[in-house]
């Protein structure tokens, strides 16, 4: 059976909406399956109606973004990691209204953004952006706001060439902290609506991850032992930027400490990769 337990949609920074996503799955023969969008979960209730009438079996997912600290690494400065939240109640009040602030803390935080770039931009001599770009941004997003769709924009307006480019250029510099969401706060949301939560892609080269503190994988697992054990439930072992290494690592040390194994594309749809991971079969009977 072809897994694939982390799939974006339109919903945060993915480019299908959910019914689009799902009618791919089935082309693809994925039978078993979650949509993880980030601090997102408004996409859930449609995606269980649409997974029943295709025949996929479905999980509720979703991706939180976790401030997370470790006082041997990076001085003991704050970074970001993700954490997948699975089969938790959609309609749970807490977790709701929690994500409905992210939600409201992020329109905030992009509106900082923009005036951050219109500070770049006037010493380049580029014309700033309008309460009617923001209103556009806005316009182009069907759920969470985030820096990709700025990012975007950018590309639109012809300021950068490429979403890489304006990272690059302009949103890594014109950043502004996220919502300071804690492991042990989201592990309880997710836990107390039903569901389970796990560390995504823990070594990941080019994402939110435990590589920004050390690239050595024996040092990341014993910051997951010393830090982390006690809140999660699991490990995203398979993704499509893993290598052997790490399957290997991780796969080891879930069974070692009996955390579960999940996995998935991380597919936002450019290209369109899900369900190319080859995730074992056996990953779906923990969720029984």
């Amino acid at each position: 059976m072809t897994i694939d337990l982390h799939i974006h949609s339109s919903s945060s920074d993915g480019k299908l909406p959910v019914d689009q996503i799902i009618y791919e799955a089935k082309a693809r023969g994925i039978g078993f399956m979650a949509i993880t969008d980030h601090d997102n979960i408004s996409c859930q209730t449609a995606a269980m109606n649409l997974t029943k009438y295709a025949g996929i079996r479905y999980i509720p997912g979703v991706e939180l973004n976790i401030t997370f600290s470790n006082t041997r690494f990076k001085e003991g400065k704050p970074t970001s990691l993700d954490f997948l939240g699975y089969g938790f109640d959609p309609e749970n009040s807490a977790l709701k209204a929690k994500l409905d602030l992210i939600a409201h803390y992020r329109q905030e935080r992009a509106a900082k953004i923009l005036q951050n770039l219109n500070a770049e931009f006037v010493k380049e001599g580029i014309a700033t952006l309008t309460s009617k770009d923001f209103a556009e941004i806005e316009a182009s997003v069907d759920g969470t706001l985030g820096r990709p769709h700025i990012a975007d924009y950018l590309v639109k307006k012809h300021i950068v060439a490429s979403r890489q480019e304006a990272f690059d250029k302009y949103l890594v510099r014109c950043d502004v902290p996220k919502y300071p969401l804690y492991l042990e706060e989201a592990s309880r949301l997710i836990r107390e609506a039903g569901g389970r939560i796990v560390l995504a892609h823990p070594n990941d080269p080019h994402g939110t991850s435990l590589v920004a503190l050390t690239k050595n994988l024996a040092e990341q697992m014993q910051i997951v032992q010393e830090s982390m054990l006690g809140s999660i439930d699991g490990v995203e072992c398979w993704h499509s930027r893993a290598d052997e290494a790490t399957i290997q690592h991780y796969v080891a040390f879930c069974r070692a400490h009996n955390l579960m194994m999940t996995g998935g594309s991380d597919c936002h749809q450019k290209p369109t990769i899900m369900g190319t991971v080859a995730v074992p079969s056996w990953v779906a009977d923990q969720f029984r």
